[in-house]
């Protein structure tokens, strides 16, 4: 933006374009490499999470001398001279499709021991986005055409000195080892419930033991392994201690004894068939003791997505990721100030919609698992689905091997009845 007897002034501007991942608490984490030896004098709406040594400095002490800074985001409720727009949200990005006004954060810098003219300026390099666990890479950074800005009146521009881009993108298998969710089903027509896949997200007390055959993960890697009993008490001191235990501030979870331990399940249950609609409940109970998710969202791949008729307690956004008017993919999430936090696991951590959608005749059915989702996503992961063949049977679909043998019974005693009848 300026230059300064020894380096320049800069804001840097984080923009979240995803469509349905979020960054949410506690917040990112923005880190780079320095190219010589440039200090930040001072940071306005942000702070870096450690000074360094600063100690050659006489007079006026830098807000860090550290070679790799690490920035944080300030939080709600700051004083007004330490902050700038799109500052000050605890480090929540929110997803580009819940709310855009609320899909940036920006901060100031003032840098020292830099060079002071376009041309002699090095790009810092090695820049890294913790949210707070890995998962993004991020790119070098590239020199592009200054940032144009408008008065508010909107007759004049000015332009930045100097700007410079960098692109991070996300990898769910570098973020964790094992899914984070799973989905489980069940249908007014089938007393049956399909539960998650056993070991979805890790299995209980085993350690260094494979569980997916071969190339399959093993429980060693699975971070979800750490578990509480059921029936331990919300109110017991030993729920206490063991959340604020070692891992609270990691991302590590402690969730509860379950067959599939994941922080995450998603519930679609069938409810209710009517003439021209049919009804679906959907679910989504948090099992991490260590987690709050704010601003969650869930996506979902259904064929009559397109006819989504009347939607309870959720906000819903289609989405069309193939283009050509395919329209069976949704985006859901709470409501602001209802149940846009996901409380921790207990008697809380759940939050419940449902669904009412018209039938397309041409397609519509029962049969096959054909109500059931596709594809699940929470918060932007993959959630581990049921095996097809488990899926809840239409009470005249099940197979050959649950008949009962009255019909071969009855045939037998006709037969017997009619050779006796002639004998």
């Amino acid at each position: 933006m300026q230059w300064t007897p020894d380096g320049y002034v800069a804001v840097i501007t984080m923009y979240n374009f995803q469509q349905f991942r979020h960054i949410g608490a506690p917040g990112w984490q923005l880190g780079w490499t320095w190219a010589k030896k440039e200090v930040l004098w001072s940071v306005v709406g942000a702070q870096a999470t450690e000074q360094g040594d600063c100690s050659k400095f006489i007079g006026d002490t830098p807000h860090s001398c550290k070679k790799d800074p690490t920035i944080v985001d300030l939080l709600p409720g700051t004083p007004y001279d330490m902050q700038i727009a799109n500052c000050c949200k605890a480090g929540v990005l929110s997803t580009f499709t819940q709310d855009p006004e609320n899909a940036a954060a920006s901060f100031q810098i003032a840098v020292g021991l830099a060079a002071t003219s376009t041309k002699d300026v090095k790009l810092p390099k090695n820049f890294t986005l913790r949210t707070p666990g890995p998962g993004y890479t991020c790119g070098r950074a590239i020199v592009g055409k200054p940032s144009k800005f408008f008065t508010a009146d909107g007759r004049r521009s000015t332009h930045a000195l100097m700007s410079w881009n960098v692109t991070c993108t996300y990898s769910q298998f570098l973020a964790q080892k094992a899914p984070s969710c799973c989905v489980s089903l069940s249908s007014f027509y089938n007393k049956t419930t399909v539960d998650c896949p056993t070991c979805s997200c890790g299995c209980q007390n085993t350690k260094s033991k494979n569980r997916g055959g071969k190339g399959g993960r093993t429980e060693g890697d699975d971070a979800a392994a750490a578990c509480l009993p059921r029936m331990l008490s919300e109110d017991s001191p030993n729920l206490q201690s063991a959340i604020d235990g070692p891992g609270k501030w990691t991302g590590q979870p402690l969730v509860q004894c379950t067959s599939h331990m994941c922080p995450i399940r998603i519930h679609w249950h069938v409810k209710l068939n009517y003439k021209e609609y049919w009804r679906v409940k959907i679910t989504i109970t948090n099992f991490n003791f260590r987690m709050n998710y704010t601003q969650w969202n869930l996506v979902a791949q259904h064929p009559n997505f397109d006819n989504i008729t009347q939607l309870f307690s959720f906000n819903y956004k289609p989405l069309t990721p193939y283009g050509g008017g395919i329209n069976d993919t949704a985006m859901f999430w709470g409501v602001k100030f209802y149940n846009d936090l996901l409380m921790q696991a207990g008697k809380l951590g759940n939050v419940q919609s449902e669904l009412l959608l018209r039938k397309d005749s041409q397609t519509f059915t029962f049969d096959k698992g054909w109500a059931f989702p596709r594809r699940v996503y929470f918060n932007g992961d993959n959630c581990v689905m049921p095996s097809p063949e488990n899926y809840p049977w239409l009470p005249n679909a099940s197979p050959l091997t649950r008949q009962p043998l009255t019909l071969p019974l009855l045939v037998f005693w006709v037969v017997l009845a009619t050779l006796l009848a002639y004998a």
